[in-house]
């Protein structure tokens, strides 16, 4: 393993002191015995008394072999003693010696031979206790090898914070030899780390006493800078038995494998989170801008730092896209671009709404052509010029410093409908497969939701065009009569329902008045409303009996899809100055007269035509001049969070206030009645009588 030096000397004396040994010298309690040329004791220090048990007064002067050796080995022992005088060579070994007390203890023994200036010999034993001794070898032997074999890095640093010795392991784990720490400080040695935050944690420690355990270290080793490696780091204070600061011991365990794992288990659980967060805000309404920005919002940040949705400028005219070939450029329309922060990328991305055409060779026209993600990890400058519009947008994610990009078809139902595209600008990781996989499974997910969008949206039109075609030719003024109307779509789900109105001629100078609702919505609502107001304009020529044109409708009703509607019918005639109304399961009108509140006609309510054999009833209502008669659909009154009473209750109060022009007061109504995001269509009609004198 990698070493060096011990600590750095200090000057002065090392003891054990009043409070206890101060280094291994004292713990072994090596003694030490000089005998002079004939084998009599003539020095004994403080550990020779506490190892042999005999004071300096009881052993000085005393032959050593009748003090120390047993009887059966005194010429053994004078033997070794003239070998050493004779040769002057060391002799070292284990001796069974005699204690005071009377047992005989192994005694482990370094003797030598020593030459004062006279030339008088000596002889020194240095001596301690044999399983004292094993026991120190021991530890220390199995302190070298923890050291050496451990799995975990190692290393000492003196007070200044150098290195001293490094382990194999952190070798390994630093990607660095012994000889590249040694001597010099975690600022040198690391320059990969953050080494201020760990210099200071190494002094506190080194201060403090107290350890510093399990701190978290991410960075790029030298050996491989490409990868990010993880550490758990802890410090210790070193000190001697007596208490003497030596310096700092660290251990570094690498912890990359388990940092990588729970990495990718934190990045599996926000794609899952994203997921999750898709499935809930992604296609919350049948509009195609707001499922395409709904789409952009959910994956910045999370997966880019941009992201742009753009569709097929033929999906979005209801035309279906001619298959593209490799040669051909295709021509998008820009739904939505969402950032994580300002960026020049974000001005490379066409903005929602405008219309672009990319050629065959740049990355998101070839991904819409094959229908396959396209993935570039890296970016390089020569990308640029294929992921962007034009030269111009290329610049601008050089600007910006592209690094990864990312872009995948919007698939539904077999059908390319656009791509998704995906940058990274700051994000430093690319783009990689499970980003392509997390991608594709959004886009599939919005593209559907698109799709349904754009097809419903596709009826609508439909829908709303049939039923302006419907009702594009306003009735006339009828005799007798000043009448304001008006029609409204629903304004949430752009539905379009079977709402009508119509003010028929009859003979006689009577006018018909009818407001229906076709119950459902859609192409069919609007057909069912076609036939049932053609109907009504037919059987009102006959000058039938308002009951009688609802049992009429009634029978044809039952026979279309949808099959129910309500209805309200009145025939006004100006010389009686009454109005004859029967109504098929509708709300009531309302009559309004000068200079008294309005009030809700009480009608039998009637069943919806398409029931079939239900009978209906009719009733006489005075109609005077400068009275009013208001039918309406249930789409000006009805909401999810208030009674249908307090609602006409509404509409009465704002009827008590006189309006003179009739087309303020439908105006009004509507203004303050109308929902913001109204779920229903809205017919309304309002009739005030002139009298029969207006009659020519």
């Amino acid at each position: 393993m990698g070493a060096t030096d011990a600590f750095p000397d200090d000057v002065g004396p090392v003891g054990a002191g009043p409070s206890g040994p101060g280094g291994l010298l004292d713990a072994l309690g090596v003694a030490a015995v000089m005998l002079d040329a004939n084998g009599r004791i003539a020095l004994w220090s403080p550990q020779a008394e506490e190892l042999f048990g005999w004071s300096a007064k009881e052993a000085l002067g005393v032959p050593a072999a009748k003090l120390l050796v047993p009887p059966d080995r005194h010429d053994l022992v004078l033997d070794l003693f003239a070998q050493v005088m004779a040769s002057g060579e060391t002799w070292a070994g284990v001796f069974p010696v005699r204690h005071k007390d009377g047992d005989t203890r192994l005694v482990e023994f370094r003797n030598m031979r020593l030459t004062d200036e006279q030339g008088h010999s000596y002889a020194l034993g240095l001596a301690t206790d044999r399983s004292v001794l094993r026991r120190v070898e021991q530890d220390l032997a199995l302190s070298v090898r923890l050291v050496a074999q451990s799995p975990i890095g190692l290393a000492v640093l003196d007070t200044d914070l150098r290195y001293v010795m490094v382990n194999p392991a952190l070798e390994r784990i630093n990607g660095m030899p012994a000889s590249a720490h040694v001597g010099r400080d975690a600022h040198e040695a690391l320059g990969f780390l953050d080494t201020a935050t760990i210099t200071a944690s190494m002094r506190k420690v080194l201060a403090t006493g107290t350890p510093r355990l399990n701190q978290f270290l991410v960075g790029y080793p030298p050996d491989d800078p490409g990868n990010e490696h993880a550490w758990s780091v802890s410090h210790y204070r070193l000190e001697d038995p007596g208490g003497r600061v030596l310096g700092l011991a660290t251990s570094v365990v690498d912890v990359t494998e388990q940092h990588r794992a729970a990495s990718e288990a934190a990045r599996a659980r926000r794609r899952l989170a994203v997921i999750a967060d898709a499935s809930a805000t992604v296609g919350t309404t049948l509009d195609v801008d707001q499922t395409a920005h709904e789409l952009a919002d959910v994956i910045v940040p999370e997966l880019a730092d941009l992201a742009a949705v753009d569709v097929l400028d033929a999906v979005l005219d209801g035309r279906r896209q001619a298959t593209l070939g490799p040669g051909d450029a295709a021509r998008f329309r820009a739904l939505a671009v969402a950032t994580a922060f300002p960026t020049d990328a974000a001005q490379a991305a066409d903005p929602a709404g405008q219309i672009a055409s990319y050629d065959a060779d740049r990355v998101i026209t070839r991904c819409v052509t094959t229908g396959r993600p396209v993935l570039m990890a890296r970016v390089r400058d020569e990308d640029l010029e294929r992921i962007a519009v034009d030269s111009r947008g290329a610049a601008l994610l050089a600007r910006a410093g592209l690094r990864s990009y990312l872009a995948v078809p919007l698939t539904a139902r077999g059908e390319v409908l656009g791509a998704l595209s995906l940058y990274r600008v700051r994000n430093e990781l690319p783009f990689d497969e499970d980003d392509v996989v997390l991608a594709v499974e959004l886009s599939a997910r919005a593209a559907v939701a698109i799709d349904n969008a754009r097809s419903y949206q596709s009826e609508r039109r439909t829908a709303l065009t049939l039923q302006r075609h419907l009702m594009s030719h306003a009735p006339p003024q009828p005799a007798g009569m000043e009448i304001a109307h008006r029609y409204q779509p629903a304004r949430a789900a752009g539905e379009i329902g079977g709402d009508w109105f119509d003010a028929i001629p009859v003979a006689g100078d009577k006018t018909a008045l009818v407001v229906g609702d076709v119950m459902g919505s859609g192409i069919n609502a609007a057909a069912t409303m076609g036939q049932l107001r053609t109907t009504t304009r037919a059987l009102a020529d006959l000058d039938l009996e308002p009951a009688q044109l609802l049992r009429h409708l009634d029978h044809i009703a039952a026979g279309l899809d949808p099959a129910f509607a309500t209805c309200v019918y009145a025939v006004y005639d100006p010389r009686r100055q009454e109005c004859r109304i029967a109504s098929a399961g509708h709300l009531p009108p309302v009559v309004v007269r000068p200079g008294r509140r309005p009030e809700l006609l009480d009608l039998p309510t009637g069943a919806p035509l398409g029931v079939g054999g239900v009978p209906f009833e009719q009733t006489v209502v005075a109609l005077r001049p400068a009275d009013q008669l208001v039918l309406y659909t249930d789409g000006l009154v009805e909401t999810r969070d208030e009674s249908i009473d307090t609602r006409l209750e509404a509409l009465v109060d704002l009827l008590a206030v006189p309006r003179d022009d009739l087309e303020e007061q439908c105006d009004r109504l509507l203004g303050a009645l109308r929902q913001p995001h109204g779920h229903d269509d809205v017919a309304l009609l309002i009739a005030r009588a002139t009298g029969a004198d207006a009659v020519r």
